[in-house]
């Protein structure tokens, strides 16, 4: 690594060594809205050491964001700090001026943001927007700056640096882009270094490379960290105090491994119970039912709380269950459960029923590389089975062929080659009136429920479209079914009137799910349904598709990159690497038994897959 060590960075530390660097005390920022003052912070307070780490976590709306924005000056124009302090090295920075307050930032305290595309202008060169950071805090020259850029984007670990320097953002992948954003935050050797959210859209083994960057330029720079997470393992991986924050107050602070196996406050519990890294049992799809007048009444307390401004925690939950895991992918030496053991969905008799709800036999697809007569393999050969009534999970790094497998499957794009079988048709020779009948059967849940939500139509609308265009029942009948399904996804009646951007993204996720069930397809495929949403929102879904599949006899097709997520849902797991299958058995095998190193790497870049943490806790 070049040597990035300061070069004058203590001539401005405090004369008392011991103090903490940053201390905030009874912290309270409001924002003005058109409806009145809203309290995004009340009574915060917390201190972080030098040359430590600390982390914030909470979900969405926690006020953690607003924390850290607050103490490097950033935030919004209608928010102000109203009370408290901001110490940092002596200096309150709650009421600074900004001329001052431009001299702290950048470099006293660097920042590296959530998303690299959005705080990367997209115009302009890396090497020219990280030289500017340099110049602009006097850390590089107009004759030395090219060479300094190359300094700091090759310790921020982007090989080739002099190149990379004249390629734009939209040339990088999205770990390319997350370095150079580290590159900006730490190319003037800061004290602090605010990390909110760093790594949340990354792959694991890409999030876990960046994090070991950070930590490893930070430490060689005496560089104390401030991290914003809704991941709790992470958290308590990568920091050694915690600080949990529930609509806008502290509930709970101290060391990681206390907080993790002995939370005081209600809210850290459910945060232990619901992130998948920590978790130490698998969730059992049919372990529990509830009836619909308890999930109106959830339903209608969660609805409640997002109406406050927070996302709600209740929903339906799971029991550990015991039920066998879905096994049969043909070629890989297991056996499959017996017809007997799985479900089916609802109107088909077991008898009549193939035992694989889709079955695909070396999937193949070939794109034409534009300039070259090498051709690229997004899929190659392969060859798995989906056991009706299980769930059956492809993982793997963005680029390893998952949701281009998914895509084929529900004919939104054709494959070169290979065969795809649905209930014992073939998926490619399917006439008009059979084509029809398998896009209402076979129903997709995309990752991001905005962007798959038309904002323009109201939630009524939204869920009851499928019915419209494959003209199910009468006006009334209709009517009734998307009552019915809100019921079943446990939101209120009431949001039918709302639109998609008036509900929370845990609420936007459950009415895809609802216009996905409004047929009553007997395979979902799933891509990436969770990995947008916080830990608490995200085990609710979890939880809702395990008590769906259960209730309904519904098959899935999960596409994730997050291991942790699918350890708790899937039965079967396949894992994909550069477009090829690399390894498949049941999702305790995957878990306990990985055979493929690229498995096992994927393994061990789960945030904290190696905490202790207290099974009752877990369970």
């Amino acid at each position: 690594m070049t040597d990035i060590t300061p070069t004058g960075s203590t001539a401005d530390q405090s004369e008392n060594p011991d103090a903490p660097l940053l201390e905030v005390r009874d912290l309270e920022v409001r924002f003005r809205t058109t409806h009145g003052e809203v309290k995004a912070v009340e009574n915060a307070s917390f201190s972080l050491p030098r040359g430590s780490a600390l982390a914030i976590v909470g979900e969405s709306g926690s006020g953690k964001s607003t924390t850290a924005m607050a103490c490097i000056g950033l935030l919004p124009t209608n928010g102000e700090v109203v009370s408290g302090s901001i110490m940092f090295e002596g200096q309150d920075l709650a009421h600074l001026p900004e001329a001052k307050m431009r001299a702290i930032r950048g470099r006293a305290i660097g920042l590296v943001p959530q998303d690299p595309m959005s705080n990367l202008n997209p115009v302009t060169k890396i090497g020219t927007q990280v030289g500017e950071t340099l110049l602009v805090h006097g850390m590089a020259t107009r004759k030395n700056v090219k060479q300094r850029v190359i300094e700091v984007l090759t310790a921020a670990g982007l090989p080739d640096a002099g190149e990379r320097a004249k390629q734009y953002p939209h040339e990088f992948s999205g770990g390319m882009r997350q370095r150079a954003l580290i590159a900006i935050g730490l190319a003037c050797q800061p004290r602090l270094l605010i990390a909110d959210e760093p790594t949340s859209a990354l792959d694991v083994t890409v999030q876990r490379t960046i994090l070991d960057q950070i930590d490893s330029m930070t430490e060689q720079l005496g560089t104390s960290v401030l991290l914003i997470t809704h991941d709790l393992g992470l958290a308590a991986e990568r920091a050694s105090q915690l600080v949990v924050m529930h609509r806008g107050r502290v509930v709970e602070a101290g060391p990681a491994e206390q907080l993790l196996n002995d939370p005081q406050h209600p809210y850290t519990q459910s945060l232990v119970r619901a992130a998948p890294s920590v978790a130490a049992v698998r969730l059992r799809p049919g372990a529990f039912t509830v009836d619909t007048a308890t999930r109106q009444k959830l339903a209608e307390e969660a609805f409640a709380g997002h109406e406050a401004g927070h996302e709600s925690a209740h929903g339906p939950q799971h029991g550990g269950g015991t039920g066998v895991p879905g096994v049969g992918t043909s070629g890989t030496g297991s056996h499959a459960a017996s017809s007997s053991e799985r479900p089916v969905a609802a109107g088909q008799e077991q008898s009549s029923a193939p035992a694989n709800i889709v079955e695909i036999r070396d999937l193949t697809k070939v794109y034409r590389r534009r300039g070259s007569k090498d051709d690229f393999y997004a899929v190659k050969d392969v060859t798995l089975d989906v056991p009706r009534g299980q769930t059956v999970a492809i993982v793997g790094e963005s680029g390893s062929g998952k949701t281009t497998t998914a895509r084929m499957l529900l004919k939104l794009i054709e494959p070169t080659s290979g065969s795809m079988m649905f209930d014992g048709m073939d998926v490619a020779a399917l006439d008009k009136a059979q084509l029809n009948d398998f896009r209402q059967r076979v129903q997709p849940i995309f990752q991001d429920p905005y962007s798959s939500l038309n904002p323009m139509f109201t939630i009524e609308r939204i869920v009851e479209e499928p019915l419209n265009t494959y003209k199910r029942g009468s006006r009334k009948e209709r009517t009734a079914r998307v009552r019915e399904l809100m019921d079943q996804v446990s939101l209120p009646h009431n949001a039918l009137r709302r639109y998609p951007a008036e509900l929370s993204g845990g609420q936007r996720q459950r009415v895809a799910i609802a216009r996905a069930l409004a047929l009553q397809p007997e395979l979902i495929v799933c891509d990436e349904p969770v990995s947008a949403l916080d830990v608490l929102v995200q085990a609710q879904i979890l939880e809702l598709l395990g008590d769906l599949q259960s209730e309904l006899g519904l098959s899935y097709l999960f596409i994730s990159h997050d291991l942790a997520v699918v350890r708790l849902i899937s039965d079967y797991v396949c894992v994909m690497k550069d477009g090829e299958l690399v390894e498949a058995a049941s999702s305790e095998e995957v878990f306990q038994n990985p055979r493929h190193p690229y498995t096992r790497r994927l393994l061990a870049s789960i945030p904290g897959n190696e905490l202790e943490i207290d099974e009752d806790l877990a369970s």
